[in-house]
């Protein structure tokens, strides 16, 4: 949670203070991110959410790295929005295998209002937190009153994310702007629902773009809870299926300056882990990272199978966090003299 009374959080970042966290050598930058991790969140766990596509296919949007654009020669077949027993169903099967945050993806542009659909998934979010999960929606862009009634349906957090710096964004996305992302992204603060907000790596931005991401995610009041950070998976069809894969390391450098710039916010690796192996996984959790998308499938794409999450996570002598970590587990944050580049 965010906390103005707590010195390390802070809404006043510049560039030039996040350009020179990126500019650290690694060893560095990861040595002053653990510290800060260890001072705002529980060390030694991991939060597991897994991710359902409720509604597949056919956006009007025209985002670059979508399979779901119907703009996108991909192949992809659209379906229609699930019933709720079907989520349920999902969710209680997430539940079972360790996950305590479930979220649900529609591939809209908004939701209509008013409309059986939305009221649909008004019914899923009570259904998930009934089941004593957290419960998570994306489904594009949203205006006030829907986020208050998402809200009184009990859902914990909306994602909603910014994908990359406003310089970059319009070589990515025409179909809505990057001032509409943030106006979502208030509708539903101001609605009393957590923030998830992060961004891709991999669209084609240069480093300075992933600062200017970072540094509008740690401006916004209050910082976001959670902070997926996704790495492009290319697909065929899409504009950017030919973008070079995102070097592992970047990746965790990319975890390390967000965790120490938001200290109190979930750091999720998210699209894209599947390809960094196991020994960069450990990294970015040495980073910060705190959270990972559980389950053998994302919206669209692959992630790696719960097995091998479970096994890594034994192997790191870590465990999977549960809601209650998320104040009781946390150390009292401190006033240590922090270098430069983060004062």
């Amino acid at each position: 949670m965010d906390d103005q009374s707590t010195p390390d959080i802070r809404h006043d970042w510049t560039l030039a203070q996040a350009q020179a966290l990126f500019d650290m050598p690694l060893t560095e930058l990861l040595f002053h991110a653990q510290g800060m991790h260890r001072r705002h969140q529980p060390h030694d766990a991991v939060q597991l959410a897994t991710l359902l596509s409720i509604k597949t296919g056919s956006c009007p949007e025209d985002c670059g790295y979508c399979s779901q654009s119907a703009r996108n020669k991909t192949g992809l077949e659209s379906e229609a929005l699930l019933s709720v027993d079907t989520v349920l169903e999902k969710a209680r099967q997430a539940k079972e295998l360790g996950a305590s945050r479930f979220c649900m993806g529609a591939a809209w542009r908004s939701p209509k209002k008013d409309s059986r659909q939305f009221e649909q998934v008004l019914e899923m979010v009570r259904g998930v937190r009934a089941l004593g999960m957290e419960a998570c929606v994306t489904a594009g862009m949203l205006d006030r009153e829907q986020a208050d009634q998402l809200k009184q349906a009990g859902l914990t957090a909306y994602n909603h994310n910014i994908d990359t710096s406003r310089e970059h964004y319009d070589k990515v996305i025409t179909t809505r702007t990057f001032d509409d992302r943030l106006d979502t992204i208030k509708h539903v603060a101001d609605a009393g629902i957590h923030v998830c907000s992060g961004g891709i790596l991999g669209l084609g931005e240069a480093e300075t773009d992933r600062v200017s991401m970072l540094v509008t995610l740690a401006t916004l009041t209050p910082h976001p809870e959670s902070v997926p950070i996704n790495a492009l998976v290319a697909i065929k069809g899409t504009p950017l299926e030919d973008q070079p894969q995102v070097d592992p390391l970047d990746i965790v450098r990319v975890c390390a300056v967000a965790r120490i710039m938001m200290p109190g916010a979930m750091v999720r690796l998210s699209a894209g882990r599947g390809e960094m192996g196991r020994e960069a996984q450990m990294l970015a959790f040495m980073a910060g990272a705190n959270s990972i998308f559980y389950g053998d499938q994302l919206l669209t794409t692959g992630n790696p199978a719960h097995e091998e999450d479970l096994a890594l996570l034994k192997k790191a002598g870590m465990r999977a966090l549960v809601p209650a970590d998320r104040e009781a587990g946390r150390e009292t944050a401190t006033s240590e003299k922090l270098p430069y580049a983060l004062s």
